[in-house]
């Protein structure tokens, strides 16, 4: 049995119910889209997920902890993330292909309204830079890379940055009613509803 999976265990017994409120998650993968045939997300495989919640904080998830994860996932009134119904959960799919129908009503994910929105998609880094004032710390092509180096540590420590990223733009987002994105030298509000 993995730590989370005990760490699940112990705390439905002790609280007799799943967390309630949000909890923000993100991925990376092992594999890119040069070797899998372009981006079909359900191949990639699972190198680490990463969620916060107000209680445990960040924690971190592997392959083998995928179960437990979308169990975890499903207890939550909402689900944070950026491109997760159309990447993230892909991945996850491989492993749990449910995760989607379990999770999709109670999912935010902000790459998807702000798409709606503006009729254009635009990268977690702009709209940060945009209404936080700091963006990613790396890429996704170096996470691929620094696994492939056997760099796991590297690797958890960028998924980190990205939901430390999400959480504090969805928090933006609840808090002002809106996000920014970079346009023309300036930046644009769009409405956000969360």
């Amino acid at each position: 049995m993995s730590f989370f999976r005990a760490l699940l265990s112990d705390r439905a017994t002790d609280e007799g119910r799943a967390p309630a409120g949000y909890v923000v998650v993100d991925l990376e993968t092992q594999r890119g889209p040069d070797e899998v045939g372009g981006w079909v997300a359900e191949r990639m495989g699972l190198a680490v997920a990463v969620t916060w919640d107000q209680q445990n904080a960040f924690r971190e998830w592997f392959e083998e902890d995928v179960q437990a994860l979308v169990e975890e996932l499903s207890g939550f009134e909402r689900v944070v993330g950026f491109n997760i119904l159309d990447f993230d959960y892909r991945v996850l799919a491989a492993y749990h292909p449910a995760v989607s129908k379990i999770l999709r009503g109670t999912t935010v994910d902000i790459l998807a309204h702000v798409h709606r929105a503006l009729g254009f998609r635009i990268k977690l880094d702009e709209l940060a830079r945009a209404t936080l004032g700091r963006g990613k710390t790396g890429t996704g092509d170096q996470s691929l890379q620094w696994w492939r180096q056997g760099k796991r540590d590297l690797v958890v420590k960028y998924c980190r940055a990205d939901v430390e990223l999400t959480r504090d733009l969805y928090m933006h987002g609840v808090t002002h009613g809106v996000i920014y994105f970079p346009s023309y030298g300036s930046k644009r509000a769009v409405k956000v509803n969360w």
